[in-house]
């Protein structure tokens, strides 16, 4: 499904929209260059999973944990990693496990780990505001 979005608001409302429905496990997969409005989406997906917590990006933490909603939300950027290799170093296999939700940024970055079975969220700049949003769910 495509979507216009005019405002970090509504990028914010799509995502609380999309988190209200989602099921344990689930893996998002993002795509989308800097600033095309991932984490804005992510606030929104975290409120539609119940937290209260603040969302920030997670450039220089490589994952960030939201735990206190219905499901658990760990929000990855593979942006910094030299290889999918150090994945395994920050408890990759465990993260999966868990039953979560799933968000990664810059997902080619994590090769074949990212299961086959992931979902794709692609997010397009259209002007200052506007972004185009394509969900594969």
């Amino acid at each position: 499904m495509e979507y216009i979005t005019n405002s970090p608001e509504e990028t914010e409302a799509l995502g609380q929209k999309l988190g209200a429905v989602l099921k344990p496990g689930a893996l998002i997969a993002y795509r989308g260059d800097l600033g095309a409005g991932k984490t804005a989406f992510t606030r929104g997906l975290a409120r539609g999973l119940g937290s209260a917590m603040s969302v920030t990006s997670p450039t220089y933490t490589i994952v960030n944990e939201y735990t206190d909603g219905r499901l658990p939300l760990f929000h990855f950027d593979m942006y910094r990693l030299s290889s999918s290799d150090e994945l395994w170093d920050i408890g990759w296999e465990d993260y999966l496990a868990q039953g979560a939700v799933l968000v990664v940024e810059w997902p080619e970055r994590a090769g074949s780990l990212i299961p086959p079975e992931a979902r794709h969220i692609v997010f397009l700049h259209r002007g200052e505001e506007n972004r185009q949003i394509d969900i594969d769910i």
